[in-house]
């Protein structure tokens, strides 16, 4: 009987150990709503083959006022990646294409701006970030929302993309390539990418409530959907929140709690159905959760990681000698985390509708924490002292631009005449901006990201600020123009004036020349 009572209490506080209380993770997720500004979050925990939390706090729209519930939609962004390398896994497992195959046998007009790479690189090159270019490398193409490009203009104009790495050398997060892949599954399969994710993954899954972008989402008339929200001007308002179907295969699909938990379940079920149909065999899955190229592990770090680095659609670390499977996502006003523990039959989903990525990363290690059993660490008091120091930075940033900007409006003499830069500009892959005068203000216009639109304002001799009419974007540039030996402008480079802006707005890698 001793014995028996032992072992219960052992168990029982084995159990207790292993997992977070309800009521406290519910205040932690209240918590870090106010600490981060964060109007709605939405988590879930699958363990052991079971839904362990499902819920949603509080509201979808700061407009409305509906609630955050566990099925309301969040476009994932970035989570989708993992379901276009799947999507390839079954077509390798199918025999349709192999993921070693040359990106050229089914997309023959496919060129990278080295020769020698247009040849080599391969679809496993497309989905690991190896094939040479840079972070966020061409992403204007199809960010922010709204631009005119469409799949096969992007697929033309990466030739057109000076790589900043080394080929197969460097892991540098790109979302072009995965574009590039999406358009692979289309030739091969028949169908779009949306369409192949629907049909092949989600209803066999039985994600029954998510739609392979937020366009199809909005056809199917879906009501309970988050609106995007950013801080503007110091205050969470909420702004626009769609997608350009260009960008589907980077991080198109809209899902909710409900239906990422089943995505996870499956995932660790050896990518097996409920009904137990295999959707991707063993072989593939080893490719897929295996490391394809790696990153550097700082030697003091959180969870005592010994390597980090990416896998085909996922990226992959270790965490506390447990093999960790994550990613996560972010739009303009929206962020998600997804993340798998395999040996420990353990997924966590963080959906959000603020940009704020201290938000998820406070609830996702909170969670993790207390399953690895280790001591709370306050995850919610350091993000919030880490990001108080970072958005201070960040902050200050912009002070010291617009009020020097504000000193030399007043040095008239100085300044860049409006004669000398009105006209159009061209890049090779991005297409042309304009600058023009519009009654006393000079305005600059994206021909084929109309949405990417503002204010010039003096700030040094030959250079000016933009300042975006849309303020969520949080991504102002200084406008460095190259004069010729008559005062006119021949070219111009940007440059964001703060570490804030996002990496998708890839400024200085376009070069600008004026057109005659």
């Amino acid at each position: 009987m001793k014995a028996k009572l032992s072992f219960l209490l052992l168990l029982v506080s084995f159990f207790s150990f292993s997992q977070i209380e309800e009521s406290k993770l519910d205040e932690l997720i209240q918590n870090t709503l106010k600490t981060f500004d964060v109007p709605g979050i939405s988590v879930g925990i699958m363990k052991d083959g079971k839904v362990v939390y499902s819920k949603g706090f509080g509201v979808r729209s700061l407009t409305t006022n509906q609630a955050m519930t566990n099925e309301t939609l969040v476009g994932i962004a970035s989570n989708s990646k993992g379901f276009t390398a799947t999507a390839l896994a079954i077509l390798a497992d199918e025999g349709k294409l192999n993921f070693d195959d040359k990106v050229s046998k089914y997309i023959p007009e496919f060129q990278m701006h080295d020769a020698y790479v247009s040849q080599e690189v391969t679809i496993k090159d497309l989905i690991t970030h190896r094939a040479g270019l840079g972070l966020g490398q061409g992403d204007l193409m199809f960010f922010p929302e709204g631009g005119n490009l469409t799949v096969n203009d992007i697929i033309h104009n990466v030739r057109y993309l000076k790589p900043e790495n080394s080929y197969r050398n460097t892991l540098d997060y790109n979302n072009i390539m995965f574009i590039v892949a999406g358009e692979v599954i289309h030739r091969v399969s028949g169908l779009t990418w949306a369409e192949f994710i629907e049909q092949k993954i989600m209803q066999p899954v039985g994600m029954t409530s998510s739609y392979g972008s937020y366009n199809r989402a909005k056809a199917a008339n879906v009501d309970n959907i988050i609106d995007a929200h950013a801080p503007v001007d110091g205050k969470v308002v909420a702004v626009p929140h769609d997608w350009n179907e260009t960008g589907n295969a980077a991080g198109g699909i809209i899902s909710n709690i409900k239906d990422m938990n089943i995505w996870a379940e499956f995932l660790m079920n050896g990518f097996t159905t409920k009904d137990g149909k295999k959707l991707v065999t063993d072989k593939q899955i080893f490719q897929l959760w295996n490391l394809q190229i790696a990153t550097p592990v700082a030697l003091k770090n959180p969870y005592d990681s010994n390597f980090n680095g990416y896998g085909l659609g996922w990226f992959l670390t270790d965490v506390k000698g447990h093999k960790q499977v994550y990613h996560t996502g972010g739009l303009i006003g929206t962020v998600t985390q997804f993340t798998l523990i395999p040996d420990m039959k353990l997924g966590i989903v963080v959906l959000t509708n603020q940009q704020s990525g201290a938000a998820f990363s406070v609830i996702t290690n909170t969670i993790k924490d207390a399953y690895l059993g280790l001591e709370d660490r306050n995850w919610l008091k350091n993000f919030s002292e880490r990001m108080a120091k970072v958005n201070a930075k960040y902050d200050k940033e912009k002070l010291d631009v617009f009020t020097k900007s504000e000193a030399f409006k007043k040095e008239k003499k100085s300044q860049i005449k409006n004669e000398q830069i009105t006209g159009t500009y061209t890049d090779l892959w991005f297409g042309d901006v304009t600058i023009a005068l519009e009654g006393k203000t000079l305005r600059l216009s994206c021909v084929n990201s109309p949405r990417l639109k503002g204010e010039l304002i003096p700030y040094s001799p030959n250079v000016m600020v933009i300042k975006w009419d849309d303020r969520s974007y949080d991504a102002d540039a200084f406008v460095n123009f190259q004069m010729d030996e008559n005062g006119k402008a021949q070219g111009m480079k940007l440059k964001p004036i703060s570490g804030v802006t996002d990496f998708s707005f890839d400024f200085e890698d376009l070069d600008l020349l004026k057109k005659k």
